[in-house]
């Protein structure tokens, strides 16, 4: 007899611990593997960053915080919007969170109730569904494939949209496809949810990881949205846990009584660390880490394709590539076991990313360096060849 919660029996565990587990046992083993799976930058945190954070510490700023966070991270954060997209996000309406699933928990415990539908993209973030489940609501999952870029259109929003949908969820750019909604497309969703009463939430995290495009935020079109994002991807920062959210006036409140309860405040180390951020020095840095990423990313998708994966779509930002694969296997999470044990190459298959056809997808993470991820090109190339 169990004395688990009933929501727990939909809360899905990460598959991709499967193979990375299997790829140290590999290490340990005496093997060299390539790590594809992890979506995590090999990058570590500027150095600007870990000295404002350790001045802060040896300066005794350790106690708790406000719980919308300290207020010039607050204006920092309103002033990256100004100075990047030319808009005005009121230091007011920005909230410091613990990391970005801090923020998207928060946001849907102020406004989703038992049993409210959200529309979310399949292949799509699994963390988002199980936080909708977390708050009692129910995820509905879209499928979507290359036509669209792997990612919802506001006529699919407005095909899929019931009485019981409260509201969409967006990510763009998208794990684990590395796509992205165009700009008037990410209006017209919002507007859509909008009009019919409902909520949207967008995850911009990887906002600034961008390739053959310019950054974009849907605060550019509307100031009814929930915007979630990160210093974890661009800035290197995932173990700081330390993110943000720009929210609508009315629900401010709310969400302050929220994060009071459950987190009291972000980590404040991390906060004055995080002022450093915003730097030219550290805006210098990111610079040269995409430009690194999307050299990564040109490698990667031309090795795949010739290995006999199928990419139909660029990836334009994150660090991650969504492949077809079943011309090579019909189950993607045999594929990567196989290509773990037959190549050294570690990869994760579909299933934890939706129901949307997962045994015929994996994704890859260019997050190691240029020469790792040209070596396991070679290495599967000549795994290729081999079968």
């Amino acid at each position: 007899m169990s004395n688990l919660a009933r929501r727990m029996a939909s809360i899905t565990p990460f598959r991709v611990v499967d193979v990375m587990e299997a790829a140290w046992a590999a290490e340990r083993a005496g093997r060299n593997i390539i790590h594809l799976e992890v979506g995590e930058p090999d990058f570590g945190t500027p150095a600007p960053v870990v000295e404002a954070a350790g001045k802060a510490i040896a300066d005794g700023r350790v106690r708790y915080t406000s719980s919308l966070g300290i207020l010039e991270l607050r204006e920092a954060i309103s002033g990256y919007y100004t100075d990047r997209f030319g808009i005005d996000v009121p230091a007011r309406r920005v909230v410091v969170t613990t990391g970005a699933s801090g923020a998207l928990l928060l946001a849907l415990a102020a406004t989703i109730d038992r049993d409210d539908q959200v529309l979310l993209a399949d292949p799509g973030y699994p963390c988002n569904k199980n936080l909708i489940r977390v708050c009692e609501g129910e995820p509905v999952s879209i499928p979507v494939g290359a036509l669209t870029d792997y990612q919802l259109t506001a006529g699919l929003v407005a095909d899929r949209w019931t009485p019981g949908t409260k509201g969409v969820l967006l990510a763009t750019p998208s794990n684990p496809t590395g796509t992205m909604v165009p700009p008037g497309e990410l209006a017209a969703i919002a507007g859509e949810a909008q009009r019919r009463g409902g909520v949207c939430f967008v995850d911009e995290i990887y906002g600034e990881l961008v390739y053959d495009r310019a950054p974009a935020t849907v605060l550019a079109s509307t100031d009814e949205v929930f915007v979630i994002n990160s210093f974890s991807k661009t800035f290197g920062m995932t173990g700081w846990r330390l993110g943000w959210m720009v929210c609508p006036e009315w629900a401010l409140r709310s969400i302050e009584s929220l994060s009071q309860n459950a987190f009291i405040a972000a980590p404040a180390p991390a906060q004055f660390g995080a002022l450093a951020a915003f730097s030219p020095e550290v805006w210098a840095i990111v610079e040269e880490r995409r430009q690194a990423f999307a050299a990564r990313r040109d490698v990667l998708v031309d090795g795949l394709r010739a290995t006999g994966f199928g990419v139909p779509v660029m990836p334009q930002g994150a660090f991650y590539i969504y492949a077809r694969s079943d011309t090579l296997d019909s189950d993607s999470m045999r594929l990567a076991h196989r290509l773990l044990d037959e190549a050294g190459v570690a990869a994760v298959g579909g299933l934890d990313f939706g129901d949307n056809e997962p045994e015929a997808h994996m994704r890859f993470s260019y997050t190691t360096s240029l020469d790792q991820i040209t070596e396991a090109v070679r290495r599967l190339t000549a795994w290729r060849a081999k079968a």
